[in-house]
């Protein structure tokens, strides 16, 4: 279980480093193995920063982050279990080496052990895993694939670990359509061998296509998070239903969303950041509205 309490960020600010800007702001949820947790949020809301705290990129400021029970430090053995897959695939290769090279520095580091005959097999193996050709992929320049492959490539290279849950940061952002349900689809199969996946994305159609819990992260803290039917089906924060009312339909104009509505929590009036149970596995935090189905602690 990949557990995270209460975890904050905080970053100094100003021209001396005087001041501090808070982007997470005492974040809780959890991410079981087999499960798909969908982070959600709009850009600057503090998603990516949560998931460079998973992975160890980003120093937490305050509270906990663990990984079966036991604090995360990153390591060797931290990332045979947990790895990231980022939005801009072209930026994790370098440009002047070929792609199947992710697959030779995972060699060198985590099984120098392994005869060369028997590591190739394990990479074309992984690498059909993730539906590509290896004939058609490796001994190529990054160049020379697309974004789709070269984000199934960094799949495939997470998959010759011993991993256990993967922080998917935007992964399907500049995706065609097409390649984008192909890249979902995998994250499912995945899932469905025992994967835990947070799956991080502005995008709510896709982040309720394949999770069964969902996290609304406003402004660094989390809004509302449960069953991802009922977070949508019954959303109880006015933000979340401002999330919803900006995606577009085929069938009618698209306009704009309204401005969400002010409430006390958020005025900057109230710090309480707890989430309030409105119903089993349904969860806000809001303290001004009446009808943002806060009910007492």
């Amino acid at each position: 279980m990949l557990t995270l309490d209460r975890v904050t960020k905080t970053f100094r600010a100003g021209a001396f480093g005087g001041g501090s800007t808070t982007a997470v702001d005492r974040v809780s949820f959890e991410v079981a193995p087999g499960e798909l947790v969908s982070l959600i949020g709009e850009s600057g809301s503090g998603k990516s920063t949560i998931g460079r705290m998973v992975l160890g990129l980003t120093h937490v400021s305050a509270g906990s982050l663990t990984l079966d029970g036991e604090r995360v430090r990153p390591g060797k053995d931290f990332y045979r279990r947990v790895q990231g897959v980022f939005q801009d695939p072209f930026s994790c290769y370098n440009p002047v080496f070929k792609a199947d090279r992710v697959f030779a520095l995972v060699h060198r580091a985590y099984h120098p052990g392994v005869p060369d005959k028997e590591w190739a097999d394990r990479v074309e193996a992984a690498v059909r895993d993730v539906r590509l050709d290896p004939g058609q992929v490796l001994g190529r320049y990054p160049h020379q694939l697309s974004g789709g492959q070269l984000q199934r490539l960094l799949i495939a290279r997470a998959l010759l670990l011993d991993l256990r849950f993967l922080v998917a940061d935007e992964i399907t952002s500049m995706l065609d359509a097409s390649t984008r349900i192909d890249v979902l689809n995998l994250l499912a199969g995945l899932k469905e061998r025992g994967l835990g996946v947070l799956y991080i994305t502005h995008d709510l159609s896709l982040g309720t296509y394949l999770a069964e819990r969902t996290v609304v992260l406003r402004s660094g803290r989390v809004v509302e998070r449960g069953d991802t039917q009922k977070v949508f089906g019954n959303p109880l924060h006015p933000y979340t239903r401002t999330l919803l009312a900006a995606v577009p339909r085929l069938n009618q104009p698209w306009t704009a969303a309204e401005p969400v509505e002010a409430c006390a929590f958020h005025a900057g009036g109230a710090r309480d950041t707890d989430l309030y149970e409105t119903e089993p596995d349904h969860f806000v935090a809001c303290a001004g509205l009446p009808d943002c189905g806060r009910t007492s602690a």
